[in-house]
Parts: structure tokens; sequence; C-alpha cells
């Protein structure tokens, strides 16, 4: 079911699980269907539309359209007609322009579709009128073009095939090769007459194979031939196939479906053009558009499960579907080369076809799958034995394709990559029908469906075992992939045995079959673990990749789980002895089964036997422990399944969702009675918020199995099954590991746990008997008895396996385990009843083997021992009876003796089972081939021990102890303690199941310990221990060193990052903090991080700073308010840019430019606020001529990412954090320092008239060295590093005063946001990131020496009108007087007479410098205070206390305005206060990094006190803290009444001036910069920006994406905004955040980061429930805003660390 936005946005949903997706091909909304939807579902307007009371349209309104559409329709059709000629003699182009010519008639009635449900209904009468049609489209009128383009209609059809069937020509005639009869389909029989044909596309097969052609089907040849139209509609749909799904089309044609009659016979149409549409759908160059266009149409129609009954009822929509996908397949059919290659009948599809490799099948597919979805059309199909066997034949041509041939000698040329198209054709075409034909076989009353599924699968199979030549042995060196005939009917076998209560034995062939059946899925198994081998290493990566896919989470349910299921079907039917040899002679590994210590293998390198026995073994532990299919419900299943994949790796919502199969049980939860996904979820694991990392990648909302999952649900048989990659369960091991360490459990390297199975179903006990064979008994005892010898080729991974198989026959008891005894005495006469007394794994374990013949080759060691010794006893090769078996244990005979071979008993076996209904129990076995070393001879080995025996001996061996194992051990052991541990815990914990199941297994373990506790070893075992002894003796030390090592460079690594990177903490190191590290020496020293020198900065050789220069607009983007201001979502809503600092500022400049002089206003106020450059950096130093090599280096470097080194860019050489230019250091030591910093005690009259004299003394230009060079080249860096705009503020661009206003507001940006990043006050002290690597005191040194070229002319200087009374004006003859002093900007001025004075400047200088500033800094905050009084309050105020004096702020508040409301003394203190503190802030900040003073923390109310003491302000500190006034603060160095009137006057000469009240009222406080604030739920952006139109073009953008520090809406790569070469989202960076951007994509969900010439994908701040991403809203999801990553962003941003975090950076070349 699928909605439209509108009718979605207006319907009741809570609760519903739904996916958001963008139709690029339209659609039909279902919203009013009741076929598809409950009416409570519908929207509010189609609720309306439903009811009774809807008034009918009149009459006489639809006779015009009546009369005027029919010839419209037929002028469209005409054109149509006229316009088509075929693909062979056109070009796409003509048909498009065709199509363009018709857009705005389609667009027409297109838009009559939307007028509602009375013109789509006279729209169905005309469509449908088969009389006008017949009238007007023939031709009958006396209309020539009319007739020409009729006749070009009727040669359209003819070449299209659909005339009918005489006409067309018999395809190969005489070239037919007849092999097979074609017969009816009563007689069941695979239509397999074959043609070569000789491929006119040049060589499309690979390997030039030919392609073959079926004769005819059994079908009617109308389906695929007639055509013949009767009405518009059936025309329009043909031209509309025709011209290959034109989109305006398709719309149009969707549009109308509400009209239930319509829709009736537009689906009656569609079928009868399905066979066109397949033909036109081949031939296309455009398939995967052509797919999607089909797919939309008939999922709309196919859908409705009473319109398809309907039409599977009256036009046979099941027999065409199948007839038009067997017609399809029939054109890339090649004969099969599986098993005969020379003599197969067999085809198979072409998988390097362009029809498989292009999936052109899909949409006839899907349209399959769908109408099989709905119950009443299935049972048809099911029903239809005739079209039942159809299918199996369809199903048949992808049995044994994709066949891959081992290369043995040299490495294939050429790697075909067509295997993933067999797959997915196997997948779609073959495995979702089969699925979707299960879901209705799931009662007792559907049990003949399955019967004759059963039975038509095993007699296509048994016709397909004949096709290939097959009698018993899969041809070597060959593998397939694709057997769906074998998964049709494992699946239907374990679906009549799960749901409908079928007998096995009922639907399972003979024994020969049943061999038949399992060869080619045990081939499969055996060549998964060839390949893992690397034996198929020559055929290339694409093998591996086939492997992979097999098991793969959406392949595994259809391809691998059938496969393991029918091999466990016939392992429980068929003889156990002749399963296992079956299965270790597919694996290649019977040689290996030897007691001897050396053996010969003709087939396998030694590198290849150990990984080919372990996968033998874990194959086999999987086949008797699997239970998917074998009697687990769908809720074990699940939860199965999804701890599986969670021990992997911890797993996201989505990828969780997607590595768990869908089939067989739905993950919606849907099945009555079944646990939903999520339920299941909860209960196996924890969710793990997503967290944000410090090296900048964002984790998602993950899952992590819940203790209790890994302490009894691990289960590691499962995972194996389910890894894709091998590294997989290795990783689920190690985290296995760390949660036994975790909770104390388990503290040393675990084996793999053993997990109980849950009861077997009835049908499959016979599976058991595997367990409780002899021959897998004495692989066990072989195997046993080779690890313990410490034989070639064992690992640790085939005990576990054998233990492994050893607990599960302990676990599941043989049924007839009493029976045994009696077989024993019947069957001796064959070779391996010798080697145990039955088939009972208990009794067989403490059985004791004494001689075993075996043939090894001649220099093998027991030949050598043997030709050492003299002859053996005569009692060693006497013969004895069959009953003396079991009573001569410890004397050797020779049935003990017997040579144990494999291939013989399953080559025996067999015989038998072919010859047992003749009644010739032949034991014959074939002859063996030749060997290809015939140098081996018999020898027989002593070897007098039972499994038991053995298990206590490794017990030994792995614990390096000999008596680990006490006598009394057992009576204590509990299987249950050693669930969890490593070999000695599962061997102990199998001991402990033997002894407990079993009173003679448990006699006989006492026994075994009691013999082997003795501390003298045995003398065969004592070199061999030893020999282990030592190695692991040896294994330990090299851990001890390794552990040894790791430790000591993590410390190492520890101490670097501590030193180096941590750009978090503030304990770092004092001697990594530059210019506070205080050596013996007077001088400061520098560590060089490339040539590793320390040494001071000298003027020749100096020392730079590490630094990344940036332009920021970050503090232009501070508001008043503290709350951040919200996006708009709504038309309505605004956000105002003039509230802005950077916009106030702006504001404040003009107007002093347009009332003062230039250059005073220049000196005035700072800028930088927008665009000014702030300088970071790491911390390292380096010297600038190792400096420039290190860059020389960098640019020969062409392995360069992120970065452009022509532009001065690159990383810092020790810690790699990004940077663009090096800072120097400036000379000189700290010895001196004392004195400059030390307290004076001058009066204030003499300190001013010192400052200046400091500000008259004239500038010393440096004499020209090295340093000044690199002084003067970072000058040039950092007026680089902003635009041009941002530094010319004057009148007169490129001037002397716009330079000087530029450099001291670089200082005043830098010590701005420092603020910011310490959070907007100093309450917390030192405490800072910032403050530590902070490299201000070198900027203020270069600052200072350039600043200090400009001198200010001592008239204008504004030291003296702050300090003294001036006695006359000079400027009134002057065009425009000065800036008056109560309308600079105080801490500005502060700069510039810090910068401009001598360097270094003593700290009571400084001191005299800010004491002054106050004092106007506070006359600015009462005259700002007045104007906000009323009339009455400025009365009274003016008479009170200390303000009685002021009478010229009185006089000056009289003549503006009054604006604000009543007020107390606390609220004008508090008022004052707020308005000096950011100047006290900055001071006090200045003097930190001047003169290095603490900054101590304090409380908020506190602030003020704190930082007016720190200053010097106060006179005492005898005062508390908190009770300091500001007034208290002020010390006038003249008469503060005449400054005042001083400063008043210089305002009341412009007190007419509209700009007075603007540039008086200025309030210096800002809030913290601040992003702006998003909705909680993204569709609320989705919704209204995904449409709106782009500003420049009015067309709705490719890509639209938002602003979020300023809210604009802009246009990604959208070219019809682009100016001056930069595409908007560049040109917006620029203009908003001086070349910093932060965009939120809004068709994407993604943030985007701006960066310079530079972009990166930061990832998204909306996430779904289960926190996740949802990039390019692909899974369509709810997404919500999370907080923490939006605080994320908003730091980065505010901090200017994008560059340091985020790491993958790439360039835009202006194109975003």
């Amino acid at each position: 079911m699928s909605l439209c936005a509108e009718c979605f946005q207006h319907g009741d949903h809570a609760g519903h699980d739904f996916n958001m997706f963008r139709s690029q091909a339209g659609g039909a909304c279902d919203c009013g269907d009741r076929n598809v939807m409950r009416e409570s579902g519908f929207c509010r307007r189609h609720r309306l539309k439903t009811g009774e009371n809807v008034p009918s349209v009149p009459r006489d309104l639809l006779l015009m359209s009546e009369m005027v559409l029919p010839r419209f329709i037929i002028s469209i059709i005409q054109y149509l007609r006229d316009g088509y000629t075929e693909p062979e003699s056109a070009s796409d182009r003509d048909l498009q322009k065709v199509l363009q010519h018709l857009e705005p008639q389609i667009s027409f009635l297109e838009d009559l579709t939307k007028m509602g449900g009375a013109m789509r209904t006279v729209l169905t009468k005309i469509l449908t009128n088969q009389q006008t049609f017949k009238e007007l489209s023939m031709g009958q009128e006396e209309n020539a073009y009319a007739k020409r383009n009729y006749e070009k209609y009727l040669s359209a059809l003819k070449n299209s095939g659909l005339t009918s069937a005489e006409e067309k020509g018999s395809v190969g005639t005489g070239a037919k090769t007849l092999i097979s009869q074609a017969v009816s389909s009563n007689t069941r029989r695979l239509p397999i007459v074959l043609s070569p044909q000789d491929d006119q596309d040049g060589g499309q097969g690979v390997g030039q194979r030919k392609r073959v052609k079926l004769s005819s089907t059994t079908k009617d040849p109308s389906i695929m031939d007639s055509l013949k139209h009767k009405c518009f509609l059936e025309e329009l749909l043909f031209w509309t196939i025709k011209y290959e799904f034109p989109q305006k089309m398709v719309t149009f044609l969707l549009n109308m479906l509400p009209d239930q009659d319509y829709k009736i016979t537009f689906t009656k149409t569609f079928v009868q053009h399905y066979a066109f549409i397949m033909k036109t759908l081949m031939k296309t160059r455009e398939s995967d558009t052509m797919s999607n266009r089909i797919v939309h149409i008939s999922v709309q129609l196919f859908s409705n499960e009473e319109l398809a009954r309907h039409v599977t009822e009256e036009c046979h929509l099941l027999d065409i579907m199948v007839t038009v996908l067997l017609y399809m397949m029939e054109s890339c059919l090649v004969r099969s080369e599986l098993q005969d290659e020379e003599n197969s009948r067999h085809v198979v599809v072409n998988c390097g076809e362009a029809l498989l490799k292009n999936n052109t099948y899909w949409p006839l597919v899907s349209d399959f799958i769908n109408i099989l979805s709905h119950q009443s059309v299935a049972k048809r199909f099911l029903e239809d034995h005739a079209l039942l066997l159809l299918w199996m034949n369809f199903v048949s041509f992808f049995q044994g394709m994709n066949l891959n041939k081992r290369e043995l000698n040299e490495h294939v040329e050429f790697e075909s990559q067509t295997y993933y198209a067999a797959f997915a054709a196997e997948l779609e075409a073959c495995a979702q029908p089969m699925w979707g034909l299960l879901t209705h076989c799931k009662v007792k009353e559907t049990q003949e469906y399955t019967k004759t599924v059963v039975r038509y699968c095993l007699e296509t199979l048994q016709m397909w075992f004949d096709a290939i030549g097959f009698v018993d042995e899969p041809a070597p060196n060959q593998v397939t992939f694709h057997l769906p005939l074998h998964r049709y009917y494992a699946m239907f076998l374990s679906k009549a045995v799960k749901c409908q209560a079928l007998d096995l034995d009922s639907l399972l062939p003979d024994q020969e079959m049943l061999m038949k059946i399992m060869v080619h899925p045990l081939q499969i198994q055996a060549c998964l673990s060839e390949i893992h081998s690397n034996m198929w290493v020559r055929n290339g990566l694409q093998i591996k990749g086939q492997a992979m896919t097999y098991v793969q989470s959406h392949f595994c349910n259809s391809m691998i789980d059938p496969d393991i299921f029918l091999l466990q079907v016939c392992a429980s039917r068929l003889d156990p002895d002749y399963f296992i040899s079956s299965v270790f002679e597919r694996f290649k590994v019977v040689d290996l089964l030897t007691m001897a210590s050396q053996h010969q293998n003709s087939v396998l390198e030694a590198e290849q036997e150990r990984p080919m026995l372990e996968g033998a073994l874990t194959f086999l532990v999987v086949l008797c422990s699997l239970r998917v299919h074998l009697g687990m419900t769908d809720d074990e299943i699940l939860r199965a399944e999804m701890v599986s994949q969670l021990c992997m790796n911890d797993r996201t919502h989505s990828s969780l969702l997607d590595l768990i199969p869908e089939n067989p049980n739905p993950k919606s939860g849907i099945v009555p009675g079944s646990c939903s996904f999520e339920e299941m979820l909860s209960a196996v694991a924890d969710f793990k918020a997503p967290v944000f990392e410090p090296g900048g990648s964002m984790q998602q909302g993950m899952y992590t199995p819940k203790a209790e999952v890994w302490e009894k649900e691990f289960d590691p048989i499962m995972v194996i099954l389910r890894t894709v990659y091998r590294r997989d369960v290795q990783s689920a091991m190690d985290r296995y590991s760390a949660f036994l360490k975790q909770s104390g459990i388990h503290a040393g390297n675990p084996w793999p746990p053993y997990k109980e199975r849950t009861a077997l179903h009835p049908c499959y006990r016979g599976l058991v008997r595997l367990l409780h064979c002899k021959t897998l008994h004495i692989v066990i005892f072989t195997l046993l008895y080779k690890i313990w010898m410490d034989h070639q080729n064992m690992s640790e991974h085939v005990l576990c396996m054998v233990l492994y198989l050893v607990e599960l026959g302990l676990d599941n008891h043989a049924q007839d385990d009493k029976d045994d005894e009696v077989r024993v005495l019947s069957g001796l006469e064959h070779c391996h009843d010798s080697w145990f007394p039955g088939t009972s794994l208990l009794s067989n374990l403490h059985h004791v083997i004494n001689f075993v013949r075996v043939r090894v080759p001649e220099t093998a060691p027991e030949v050598e021992r043997k030709r050492e010794r003299e002859t053996p006893p005569s009692t060693s090769a006497a013969a004895s009876g069959p009953g003396q078996v079991r009573e001569l244990v410890f004397r050797p005979n020779l049935r003990e003796a017997q040579l144990f071979s494999l291939v013989a008993e399953r080559r025996r076996k067999f015989q038998e089972m072919i010859n047992r209904h003749s009644g010739e129990a032949s034991r014959a076995v074939r002859p063996k081939p030749a060997a290809a070393h015939p140098q081996l001879v018999t020898e027989i080995l002593e070897i007098r021990e039972s499994m038991l025996s053995l298990l206590v001996k490794l017990h030994q061996k792995l614990s390096a102890r000999h008596n680990s194992l006490e006598p009394g051990w057992l009576d204590e052991a509990d299987p249950a303690r050693h669930a969890h541990g490593d070999g000695l815990a599962a061997i102990e914990r199998v001991l402990a199941k033997a002894a407990a199941r079993s009173r003679h297994s448990k006699k006989c373990l006492q026994e075994v310990c009691g013999r082997v506790c003795p501390p003298v070893p045995p003398k065969k075992n004592s070199v061999g221990d030893k020999k282990s002894l030592d190695k692991e003796e040896r294994r330990q030390r090299a851990r001890e060193r390794q552990q040894k090592l790791l430790a000591e460079f993590a410390s190492r690594q520890k101490s670097f990052m501590e030193t180096a990177m941590d750009v978090e903490s503030p304990e770092v190191d004092a001697a990594m903090d530059v210019g506070t590290a205080e050596p013996l020496d007077s001088e400061v020293l520098y560590d060089c991080v490339i040539c590793g020198q320390s040494g001071p900065s000298t003027e020749d050789r100096p020392t730079g700073l590490v630094v990344l220069l940036q332009a920021s607009s970050v503090l232009g983007h501070r508001y008043r308010s503290d709350e951040a201001k919200r996006l708009p979502t709504s038309d309505e809503e605004r956000i105002f840019p003039e509230d802005t600092c950077g916009a106030a500022n702006d504001v404040r400049l003009a107007l002093m430019q347009r009332c003062f002089r230039d250059s005073s206003c220049l000196q005035s106020i700072s800028i930088g606020w927008d665009g000014g450059v702030y300088v970071q950096t790491c911390g390292h130093t380096l010297h600038i001529d190792c400096h420039k090599s290190y860059m020389e280096s960098l640019r020969n470097d062409q392995v360069l990412q992120g970065f452009s080194v022509d532009k001065g860019e690159f990383t810092c050489p020790l810690c790699r954090q990004f940077a663009n230019s090096v800072l120097p250091c400036k000379p000189g030591g700290t010895a001196q320092a004392g004195t400059w910093h030390a307290p004076g005690t001058k009066s204030t009259a003499t300190l001013v008239k010192e400052v200046e004299d400091l500000q008259e003394q004239a500038a010393i230009f440096p004499t020209e060295s090295n340093l000044t060079k690199e002084m003067e080249s970072v000058i040039k860096d950092i007026k680089n590093a902003t635009q041009k705009k941002y530094m010319d503020y004057g009148k007169n661009p490129g001037s002397p005063d716009n330079d000087f206003l530029f450099m001291y507001s670089v200082a005043r940006t830098n010590l701005e946001l420092e603020l910011v990043h310490r959070g907007g006050s100093l309450c917390s002290g030192g405490a800072s990131a910032t403050a530590k690597r902070s490299c201000l005191n070198q900027l203020f040194h270069v600052l200072a020496m350039h600043m200090r070229l400009y001198s200010i002319d001592s008239a204008y200087n504004p030291w003296t009108r702050v300090t003294q009374i001036m006695q006359s004006r000079d400027y009134e003859d002057e065009e425009r007087p000065e800036v008056p002093m109560l309308f600079r900007d105080v801490p500005s001025l502060l700069i510039i007479f810090v910068l401009t004075m001598p360097q270094p400047l003593r700290k009571e200088h400084f001191t005299c410098v800010v004491k002054v500033l106050y004092t106007l800094q506070y006359t600015q905050a009462l005259a700002a205070l007045s104007l906000r009084f009323s009339p009455e309050e400025r009365l009274a105020w003016s008479n009170t206390g200390a303000t009685k004096k002021v009478q010229p702020i009185r006089a000056l508040s009289m003549s503006v305005t009054v604006i604000d409301d009543v007020w107390s003394p606390q609220s004008i203190e508090f008022t004052l206060q707020q308005y000096c503190l950011p100047f006290l802030r900055l001071s006090c900040l200045l003097q930190h990094h001047l003169y290095g003073d603490d900054l101590p923390g304090c409380r908020l109310d506190e602030e003020f006190s704190l930082l007016a003491g720190c200053l010097g302000l106060l006179p005492g500190s005898s005062l508390p803290a908190v009770t300091a006034s500001s007034a208290a603060c002020l010390e006038w160095n003249v008469n503060a009444l005449d400054l005042l009137t001083q400063w008043c006057a210089e305002l009341l000469d412009l007190a007419d001036t509209p700009a007075l009240q603007t540039l008086l009222m200025h309030d210096p406080c800002w809030s913290a910069p601040r992003l702006l604030q998003l909705p909680d739920n993204y569709n609320t952006i989705f919704q209204h920006y995904h449409r709106k139109a782009c500003s420049a073009c009015s067309k709705t953008p490719k890509d639209p994406a938002l602003c979020l520090v300023c809210g604009a809406f802009v246009c990604l790569k959208g070219l019809c905004c682009k100016q001056q070469g930069l595409c908007e989202c560049v040109l917006h960076s620029q203009h908003c955040g001086a070349a910093t951007g932060i965009f939120l994509l809004i068709n994407a969900s993604v943030i985007i980061i701006i960066r310079g010439h530079r972009f990166c994908l930061w990832g998204s701040v909306y996430l779904d429930a289960h926190g996740e991403e949802d990039r390019d809203l692909r899974r369509g999801k709810p997404l919500f805003l999370c907080e923490e990553r939006y605080r994320v962003l908003e730091q980065q941003w505010v901090s200017h660390t994008f560059d340091h975090i985020n790491k993958r950076w790439g360039p835009h070349y202006n194109g975003l």
C-alpha cells in the first residue's frame, strides 16, 4: 500500500510502521480504495467522498467533454502512429521528439484526471467504447492521412510479431537437432527440442558457447502472437509500450485507476499485452527505467486480490505469466556442461547474457510473485498440474547454471563477474515464488498441494539426472551453487512435516534416489572448504565471492539452509556409515585419517589438509546440531539468528533488520502468535545510545547482546554458519572472551562453548544415527590419537570439533543401543566391525583398541622402529574366532589389526543399496585407483588405548601436568560447571557427561585416571610430552615478551598523547606551554618538531608556532537574547539579520562615517565581527627554515589529500593538526619580566604623563633580518586569510587607516573569541583549553611591531582627550568633526594604546590605561542608562546622591527620547556593572596574556568585583568582594566634572543628529553565538523546504539546502544561482560565514561543512528511533533531532575546530 504525502499527512497513522520514499516515476495513491485499505484509514478528504450523499453531476455539464474528447484522443493516437518508426531505422531521439510534441496534449489529459470522479467516468466511457474506436480509428472517413496512419499501425503490429501464429516465420528451420521430443503437458515431460542458434550479436555467450532454443511450448501460441485492439485504451497502451512507457503517459494511465470500471478494463488490457511488454523490454536499451515504470503500473493492478483472481479466471493470467517467462528465458539458453560435458541434454540460462546481467526479467518475476501472494490465485496455480509442471521446467533452466571449473594449471585470464547475476536470478525467479507458494501450504487442508509439488520436484530431478548423465559420482573439479530443484524439494518437505503433519517417509524416494539427491549439495559444502583452503585460487576472486554470497543473509535461507536440511534428511534415512564415508571422501581427507605418523595424499597439498579436515568436521557438527528445519519454532529461529549476528558485532537496528533473513519467518511479527522483531530484540540486546568520539567519528545507536545471552545462548555453530567473512567468527570469539573476563567467569582464552540443542522432530530422529555409527567413532578415535601423538596437520580446532561431536553423541542417545550387541555378532565380516563391538558411542568410548594395521611409506618412523626391534611374539599375529573378540580385550588378534578404508566401505555400502531390491547382496568392491606412490608397506601399531584414555591423556597434555585428573575428581564433577572455559573445561565436561550416563564408563574412567596418575610418564610418551612442554614454555615466554613490548608501547603512546596531542585536558605538562616555560637560563627554549633541536628563537634563525589562520564570522552571529533563533518552518516565520552583532556594528560604523571624520571613525570602533581572522595553534614549534624545507617536500609529494600546499596549507609534522602558517616567536628571555611586572607606587598623574610620553615616543624601525621578514610574511598571511571586503571599511580602500583598523581588530577578534570559548565570562578561571594552546602573546608581538609603524597625530590622540581638559577645539573649520569620546568603543581604545606603545609594556602603565578607560566606559554606561529614564525618574535621580553633581549627563539626557520603565538602586547598579563587564573581561584577559597573571575562578555574581580587583581598580581589598560597586572603581586624574562636561559638550553640539540616540544607546553585551534552533521532527523541515522554490530561478531545486547559521535557503550545485563562477552554497558561505558554511541538505538529512576551498560531510543531527542516521532518506524512517550531536556541531563551529576534528575533506571546486 502506498499513499501520497498529502493523504498521509491528513490521515491517522499513529503507531504505524511506515517508510517515506520519493517516487521517481510517479505512482497511484491507494487512499480511498476499499479493496486495499479500511475506510478508517482514509484521509479526511477521501473519507468525505465515501459518504452516500455525494450529489451527481448534471448530465448537460459533461456533454461537451463527451463530444470533444474522443476526437482529441484519436488525434493523439494518430500522431503516435504517424511518428513511430521501427527502432532499427530510428534513434531514440526521434521517439523522444514525438513525445515532446505530444507533451502538452498528454498533460491536458493528466489535468482532466485530477478534476475528479465525474471526469474520470467520462474518460473511461470514451477509452473503452468499441464502437467509437471502430468509427474513428479505421480510417473509414475519406481521410488519406488517417488511412496511411492506420496502415502504419498494422505494420507496427506485424513488425512486433503480434499478428498471428501463421504469419510468423519458423525459426531455425533445417538446423534443429532433436534431443528429446516435446510432448503435451499431460505426459509431464520437459520439452527439450534444442536447436543451436548462431550468436548474431558477436559472441555474447561466455566462452563462445552457442545458444540453444526450445522448440515449442506446451501452451497456446496465441499468448505470444495474437493481439487485436478493440478500443482506445488498448491501442493507447500498445503505443505506451511501443514508446517504452513515457513518464507522462504512465502517470495519466495511473491517475485513472480510481475509476473501478477503468481499473478492470485496463487490467485486462495490460494482461492482454503482457507478452508484448516482455518483447519490448528485451529490446530496449533503458531496461532499468522501463522496468520501474512497468512495475509502477502492475503493482497497482495485481496487489488487489479480487482483481487478480478475476483476471486469472477470465484472462488466464497465470498461464500467460509462466509462458511469457519461459519464452523470455528461451532467448539465453545454452547447453549445460555439468557432469557429462559431451553428451549432456540439459539446458541452462547463460548468466553472461544482458537479460540476466541487467535483471531485465525482474518486472515480470515481480508480478508473478505479487499474484502468488494471493491465496486464491496461488491455490489455482497449485491445482493446475500442467501449469505446475511447466513451472518446474522453468526452474530447471536455473539448475546447474554458472558452472565453475577448477583451474589446475594457470590462473584464469578473465574473471567473469556474472556470478551475482546467477545468484540474483535464482533468488528472484525461483526462490521468491517458492516462498510465496509455501505461505499458502501451512495447514493440513493443503496437504495435497505439497504432495503434488514434491512429486513433480522428484520427477523433474530424475529428468535432470538423466539429462546430465549422472550415475553416482559427481564430476571432479566442478561446482555449481545453483540447485533450485533440490531447494524446492527441501523446503516443501520441511513445510509438510512442520505445518501439515505429513509423514516424511511418504514423501521420500527410494534409497538410490536419495543417494543421488545428496551428492550435489554435499559437493557444494566440500567446495566451500576447498575455496577457503585456497584450492580454487587460480579461478580468481570471483569464486570467493560466490562462496560468500551463498551464505550471505539475503541468500542463506534460500540456498545453504535448504541444502543443509536436505543433507540432514538424507543422513537420517541413508546408512550412517555410508554417509560419513561420503563426507570425508568429498572433503578429500580420507588419506589423512590414518593412525600412521606419515601418509600420502594424492589430491591435497600438505597445507590444504588441515583446513579441509577442519571443514569436514565443522560440516558434520553443523549437520548434527542445526535445528532450523528440524524442530525449532519461528520465534526460536528468529532469536537464534539475532543472537548470532549480535555476537559477531554490535549492530544498528537497520543493519540487524537487513542481516536477518525475511523467510521463512517475516520479521514484522504479522504471523499470529509469533514474536515481533522489536520484542525479540529487546529480549536479547541492550541499546547503546549514539555517541560522538573524540576522533571526530560519530557512532550510531547500537544494540549489544545482554550478559545472559553471552552466558547461555552464544552459539558458535550458528555464527560459523552465518559468517560471510571468516574474521567475524574470530570477532565473536574475542567478544565472548572479553565478556568472560569482565564477568570473572574465565580469564584465559576460551574455547567455543557447547550449546544444548532443541529436541529433534520425531521424523528426523534418524539423524542421531550419524553420531552412533562405527565409522564416525573410528574417525574420532583416530583423530584423538593423532592429536595426542602430535601428528602433522592437527589443530586446536580439529580437537574442538571432535569433542563437539562426542558431546553431541552423548546428549543424543541412540534409539537401538540394545540391538547393537546382536548386530555385532552377525556382522563381524566387515572390516570396521572389529574396531568397536557396537554402534553406541557410550559403550565405544571405553572400548580399548589394541592393534591397528596401517599402510605407511618405507621411510616412516613406524618402519624404522620395526627394523630396530625384534620380531613380536607370535600371539600378535594369531587369528582368533569371532566369539573371542569381546573377551580378548588386551590380546592382539588379526581382526583388531585390520586396515580401515573409508573408500572401500563407501563402495560396499553403495553396492548394497543398489542391489538391495534385486536380491543380489553383492559385496563386490570397486577396484581402487592405482596409488601414485607404490612404496607403501603395511605395519601393525600397538595402541592399547580407548577414547576415554586418550581424552584423559589429552587433558594432561593441555594442562602440562601428569596428574591433571585425580582419581576422585569425578565425584564432584558437574558438566554445568564447565560450560565456559578452555580445552581443559571441554574435556572435563565430556568426561563428566560420559561418567554420568554410564556406570561402566565411570568405572573405566576411574581406572584410567588411576593408571596415568603416577608421576613417571610412559616411556612412549616422554619425548612427545617433553617436546610439548618445551613448546608450551616457549610460547609462554613469547607471550610474556609480547605483553611487555605492548605495555611499553602503550606507555610511550600515552605519554606522547598527554604531552603533544591532548587539546582538551588542562593538566598537560607545563613544559609544553609556549611562553610559560622557564629554563634555568634567561632565554626561552623551543623544540623544533622537524629537526628535533632545542634552542631560543633568534633574529637570524627564528622559531615559529604552527598556526591555523581562518576567517570567522562567529562573533557577528551573536544575538542579544540567550535563546537561539528558531528555523522558520512556515511562510509566516522570518529571521531578521539586523539583530546580530555583526549587523549592529556595521550600522554603528556607517552612522559614524556619515557624521564624523573617516580617520577618526576607523580608530573608534573594531571590525572583525564578520570576517575577522582567528589564530589558533596546536602548540608545536619549528624552525622557519625547517618549515620551508618541509613545505617543499610536501609540494613534491604527489599523494596529498584534503589540503593545498600551494595555498600554504600543511599538517603539523608531529600531531598532524591542520595549519596554514607559522607565527614567529619573539626573541628574548624572562629575566627582566620581574622588573616589568613589579607593582609601582607612582601617582596616577605621573603614570598618565608617562603613558603620554610613551605614545609620543618615535617608533624605531627594526633592522631587516630573517625574523622581520617572517613577521611581514605572517602579516600577509593574516590579510590573505580573509576577504578584501572585510578589511576595507574606510572611504579610501587600502589606506593606512584601514590597515591600522584591521590590525587592532585582529587582536580584538582573538580576545573576544577566547572569551566566547571560556563561556562568555572569566568565572571559570584559568582552566581553559584555549588558554593552554593560546598564541596571543606571539600574535600581539607581531601586530605591535606592525602597528608601531603608524604614528597617531598628537592633536587627535584619544589619550589626551580622556586625560586632559581641552582648552579649545581646533576642528570647527574641518569638514567633519572627530568622533565624540562617548561614542568610541572603549575596548578598541585599550588595544590601540597597548599595541602602539613600546613593547614590553610595564604593568603599572597598563593598569593606568585601564583605570583611565574605565572612567570613560562608566560614563558611557551612565549616559546610556539615563536615556532609559522617564522624565520624573530623571529629575528624582538628578537631585539625589552622587549623580546630583553630574549635570552634564542630565542635560544630555533631556535632549533625547525616553524608552524604559521604573528603576531601583539595585537595578541601576546591576545595569552599570553589566555594561562595564565586557570591558573588564577583555582587559583582564589581555593582562593575563601580557603578564601571565592568574585568572581565579568565582561565582557569577562575584565576577565584577573580582575582575576589578585583578585590574587594580579597587582602592583596597578591605571591602568584601560582593559589596564593591561600579562607582567605587572610578579614579579621576583631573576634575571629574570638567572632564564629563567636556565629553557631554561634544554630544550637545550634535543633539539634533538622528544618529545620536542609536550611537549613545549601544549595548556592548551579547549572548553566546548559537546555531538555529531546529524542530524535533525532521518531517517538519522536509515538508516545508523540499518543494520550496529557489529565489533566483523560481524553480524547485534538485538539491535544496539550509544554512544552519542564518536560515538561508540555497541550492546545492544549482547552476541557476551561479555567480562569478561560484555556486550558491560556496557563495553563501563567503557572505554568511567568511568562507565557513554549515548546510543541512534537505533531501539527504546530512550536514555538509564548507571551509574555504574544501568541504566535508559532517554527518546527520537527525536520527531515527533507534539512534541511526538515514543518509539520503533511503530507509524513509521518521527522524528526530539528536540534541547531543547538534551541541557537538555547534561547539565545533564556535571553537573553529572543523578542520581538526573532521578528517575526510575534499576540494569543492566552487561547485556546491
